[in-house]
């Protein structure tokens, strides 16, 4: 899927540290992970031509730079898994679409993250419209390339047991008639493999836009426990629910995985 399926708006605040979050009617403080009621925007980064085309050298046997190359043709043969036949040919066209630096791997390392959209020619909307891959290098050497599981975006950088690796709130999702949905899981990379340290399910569902009767807009509050160094402090997810005419009045839903 690609990440502009969703284009919102958020502030730098939540980039910047943890957001301090008052309890209703308590007058004391938690930190907050993600506050998915506030509207982001994901901008594509901005890395040169040349080191593009170096790192993908260094990911992908072979690709495409331009999906006109593309062979309308393509034969994924007796392959059950097309996009898998399609990666192996290079029918592929990847691009980066987020990115973060920091140690991923172990502790001490001066690392960058890149996602990519493998961008696998004709990729249809059942298929996600391609797979996504993240790499992560260490200046120009590949430590790691894992597949990121249709996930498109970095919400968060954070080293939450405070153990100097850091992990990734990471998003994806995607739009059908009018309803979107976007989900997330808490992630690390420790010795180069991916590891889904929570799964939040989905975080946020918008049927505005399908206009339908009784549509709403349901998003989440992930916020963090107490932290112990050494130790992964718990995280509980907070859930709110607003009627299509009133973008700002948020009301309690539930406390755990969002209800359909």
């Amino acid at each position: 899927m690609k990440a502009t399926f969703f284009i919102l708006l958020m502030p730098a605040l939540i980039f910047s540290g943890l957001v301090r979050h008052k309890q209703n009617g308590q007058g004391q403080t938690k930190s907050i992970l993600s506050d998915f009621r506030i509207d982001r925007t994901y901008p594509p980064p901005k890395i040169p031509l040349t080191t593009q085309r170096a790192l993908l050298s260094k990911i992908f046997r072979k690709y495409l730079s331009d999906e006109s190359e593309c062979n309308p043709q393509f034969d994924a043969g007796e392959s059950a898994d097309r996009l898998a036949a399609a990666r192996k040919a290079g029918q592929i066209v990847p691009s980066f679409v987020d990115m973060a630096s920091g140690s991923f791997t172990a502790a001490g390392q001066v690392q960058t993250i890149y996602v990519i959209s493998v961008g696998e020619c004709n990729a249809s909307h059942a298929e996600n419209y391609g797979t996504n891959r993240v790499a992560i290098f260490s200046g120009q050497q590949l430590i790691a390339d894992l597949d990121a599981d249709f996930r498109s975006s970095i919400v968060r950088k954070v080293d939450l047991n405070n153990d100097g690796v850091d992990e990734l709130l990471m998003t994806g999702g995607d739009m059908n008639q009018g309803i979107a949905v976007e989900t997330a899981a808490l992630l690390d990379f420790r010795n180069g493999r991916l590891r889904v340290i929570e799964d939040f399910g989905t975080v946020s569902e918008d049927s505005c836009g399908s206009e339908m009767p009784g549509s709403t807009a349901k998003a989440s509050v992930i916020s963090i426990g107490a932290t112990v160094p050494g130790q992964m402090p718990k995280l509980k997810m907070d859930n709110y629910i607003r009627s299509c005419r009133s973008p700002k009045h948020w009301r309690f839903l539930s406390t755990g995985k969002m209800p359909d």
